[in-house]
């Protein structure tokens, strides 16, 4: 796989800030122009392995994807995943990324326009939760995004996902997760707050951005998970990835 470079596939970000006032006051997260300004470094500084996991999507949704069909990226943000995608992915893939920011789009379109100029692309600023359509498509990545979907949307969503992916398609999935044993639960929370300040985040700035996310990202159990694709048109589910409470599957519509 060719790499890009990073600093040109995580933009023109700036250092993730959004919390770092003890004063302010919080409301529920929202991916606004402030967040967008600083999603590339937030995301890479919040996820662990983060790296290593879009390098992992890139391979499987490479091994899928057919030329002459359709690949979604839902939630694709500042389209970190379509842009590393773009060097590997046959150039007869029409790539479609769909997010409900617009401002997270606007930066998305300049680093397409940048690192994958000559690729077929859309970029859709749509709410899942007013409908979603897809169409003739053999990939569709969905990072850290069915988290955010309200429960009562879920099923209906991968219900859609999987009406409009051809046989043998993939849905790439990942997901935080919520343990149902209450000690190893708090266990993995404190072990992934500990690698937050290891990379620089202040117990503020960690306190905070849970409060504000508490109502927004709704975390399901790993069977949850496995059983809402296994139950909703997808035949073959995986985990391929698992760090604590962050889990990766690959569902294959057959």
């Amino acid at each position: 796989m060719t790499q890009k470079p990073r600093d040109d596939i995580r933009g023109n970000t700036i250092a993730d800030k959004v919390f770092d006032n003890p004063d302010m006051s919080v409301a529920d997260f929202r991916f606004d122009a402030t967040v967008a300004a600083a999603f590339d470094d937030m995301v890479s500084r919040s996820v662990p392995y983060y790296d290593e996991m879009q390098r992992m999507v890139v391979e499987m949704a490479t091994d899928f994807a057919e030329p002459g069909t359709r690949l979604y990226d839902l939630g694709c943000s500042t389209a970190t995943t379509l842009a590393l995608l773009d060097c590997t992915v046959h150039p007869d893939v029409h790539f479609v990324g769909i997010d409900n920011s617009q401002e997270m789009l606007d930066k998305a379109r300049t680093k397409l326009q940048k690192l994958a100029p000559n690729r077929s692309v859309d970029l859709v600023c749509q709410d899942m939760h007013e409908g979603l359509q897809i169409e003739d498509a053999s990939v569709v990545t969905m990072l850290l995004t069915l988290q955010f979907v309200r429960p009562l949307y879920r099923e209906r969503i991968v219900q859609r996902i999987a009406a409009g992916m051809r046989h043998n398609g993939a849905l790439i999935l990942i997901e935080k997760l919520v343990l149902p044993d209450s000690r190893l639960n708090r266990l993995y929370i404190d072990h992934y707050y500990d690698y937050k300040r290891r990379n620089g985040y202040s117990d503020v700035e960690i306190a905070k951005k849970r409060e504000a996310l508490e109502n927004v990202l709704v975390p399901y159990r790993y069977e949850e998970n496995r059983e809402l694709l296994l139950n909703n048109g997808f035949g073959t589910v995986e985990e391929f990835f698992r760090w604590y409470n962050f889990s990766a599957f690959i569902a294959i519509r057959n």
